[in-house]
């Protein structure tokens, strides 16, 4: 796996920090989306990426009710 040279994107407010890196693999490019402080890390392809867009606001509400899954 490589990482675009000088392209990691950190967004951060009050609650939260997350980066944003485009990485390639063997299957082809995938974003990475990590949280440093928590230790968690994703890697999505086009086809994810794009699924996200057809979320409602609704949804995402729902997911940060429980963010960590059950038992969490």
């Amino acid at each position: 796996m490589t990482r675009e040279p000088e392209m990691t994107t950190t967004i951060a407010n009050e609650f939260a920090v997350v980066t944003v890196d485009k990485v390639y693999t063997r299957n082809g490019e995938r974003l990475e989306i990590a949280s440093p402080r928590l230790g968690f890390r994703i890697q999505l392809d086009p086809l994810e990426l794009e699924s996200l867009s057809w979320q409602t606001k609704e949804s995402f509400s729902r997911l940060l009710q429980d963010p960590f899954g059950p038992g969490h």
